[in-house]
């Protein structure tokens, strides 16, 4: 038996499309990946501490250790130029090479 009705152009790649999409999330809960494997250079890799991006951009529900970091932070008083001068000589940067300071 044939269909007289043949699927309209892109029906069949929609199609596929929502399976492969279904079954990801499927194996996804059934064989979670460990953070380790996520690890990129813009992701940390879980830490005891709470970032920032975790809460802000994750929606992480802030830790109680969080919020007192940042009170902290917010009541300190502002650097001065030549502390900021001297952080930024003592930092290394990304090749952690004191005596090229970034």
């Amino acid at each position: 038996m044939s269909n007289s009705n043949p699927p309209k152009e892109g029906d069949f790649a929609h199609w596929i499309d929502e399976k492969s999409q279904a079954l990801k999330f499927e194996l996804g809960e059934k064989f979670p990946v460990p953070p380790t494997e996520l690890h990129s250079p813009s992701v940390h890799v879980e830490t005891g501490e709470q970032k920032l991006e975790e809460v802000l951009l994750e929606h992480e529900e802030p830790t109680q250790e969080f919020l007192e970091e940042l009170a902290a932070l917010e009541d300190a008083p502002p650097l001065s130029d030549e502390e900021l001068a001297r952080q930024a000589l003592e930092a290394g940067g990304a090749d952690s090479d004191t005596s090229t300071p970034e």
